[in-house]
């Protein structure tokens, strides 16, 4: 009698020499580059807030694995990290660090652990944690700092001074309906705090604009990318499609009225598209398994994005984009699954 055995386990599957903890660690090594530049133009909020979140998502899943679950504890798989750097790279560097733990509580204790751990959770943790976050505290979630390179004091990180996005600088003056696109991004609005400008597409690229910590520099989170595409720990497929969606539908509102809408690359390089395309969509836990669904995936991301971006009240769109697809990956895996092996050919 054959003693093998075949073992049926949750995903995420790898059909290679990668292991799940080298994958977990392949994507914190990616995420290195964006951290960086974070630490360079927050200084001390970036560290506070980015430690916060790991350590506190490493302690709940470690405690809820131990007395809730009562099973093995394995917060080394580097899933929990991930998860808390995703978080903190979601929200602004001068939060409080008490709601960045609220926010891990939530990621882990309600996102992830209930399902069962890391391989069961339909949606990506850091962004139920981002997204209760912004619904309990939006004075705090949307207070952005400015950028003040290397500045380690701590009155840096409590009193920082904050500004406007750049994405809802202008949904907020487009709004008003007094003036037109070219003539918000090239000339300023007036702010409590006087003349805004808005930062030109080499300082997009750079990082040196207000905003989440994750969401800085473009040219970063692509060094990650591309890693994480030789490393083989994500494909082209859902990244391609989702910037490549936003870029042709953004493309198109623009040229029908560039005087109502901004252009596809202000889209691309501002709020969380970059670092959603590359960190969170990828998400192979809760993103589809088969080529053609990534596609699907891809496409719906970055519709549902530009939508909620123009047409809808919040300036930014990408985590809700991303959230209201993970629940439809079951359907999409359904629609979507390859042929089995030996299934005859259909005769109708």
């Amino acid at each position: 009698m054959s003693t093998n055995k075949f073992f049926v386990a949750p995903s995420p599957h790898d059909y290679s020499s990668n292991s799940v903890k080298k994958i977990m660690y392949g994507v914190i090594i990616a995420m290195l580059p964006a951290f960086a530049v974070s630490v360079y133009y927050f200084g001390l909020g970036a560290l506070v807030t980015t430690l916060t979140a790991v350590v506190a998502c490493l302690v709940f899943e470690s405690l809820i694995q131990k007395f809730l679950l009562k099973g093995p504890v394995s917060i080394f798989d580097g899933s929990a990290i991930i998860t808390g750097m995703l978080l903190a790279f979601n929200v602004p560097s001068n939060i409080p660090w008490w709601i960045v733990v609220f926010g891990s509580l939530f990621a882990i204790g309600v996102a992830k652990m209930p399902f069962g751990g890391l391989g069961n959770n339909p949606f990506n943790p850091a962004l139920v944690g981002r997204v209760f976050l912004l619904l309990s505290y939006p004075v705090q979630m949307t207070s952005w700092p400015k950028p003040d390179k290397f500045n380690f004091t701590f009155s840096g990180y409590t009193d920082a001074v904050t500004g406007p996005t750049p994405l809802g600088a202008l949904k907020t003056e487009l709004s008003k309906g007094e003036r037109t696109v070219s003539d918000i991004l090239e000339n300023g609005i007036n702010s409590q705090d006087g003349l805004y400008q808005f930062p030109d597409y080499m300082q997009q690229m750079m990082g040196d604009l207000g905003g989440s910590l994750g969401e800085v520099s473009v040219i970063a989170i692509l060094i990650g990318g591309l890693y994480m595409l030789l490393r083989k720990i994500i494909t082209w497929h859902i990244p391609v499609t989702m910037l490549g969606t936003i870029f042709a539908f953004a493309g198109i509102l623009h040229l029908a009225n560039p005087d109502a809408y901004a252009d596809p690359i202000f889209h691309l390089c501002t709020g969380g598209v970059m670092l959603g395309a590359v960190f969170m969509a990828t998400d192979m836990v809760t993103s589809p398994m088969s080529p053609l669904g990534m596609i699907i995936f891809g496409i719906g991301i970055g519709m549902l994005t530009v939508i909620i971006r123009v047409f809808g009240v919040y300036p930014e769109g990408v985590s809700f984009a991303i959230l209201i697809m993970n629940a439809f990956v079951p359907l999409i895996n359904k629609g979507c699954k390859p042929k089995r092996f030996g299934e005859p050919k259909s005769t109708t």
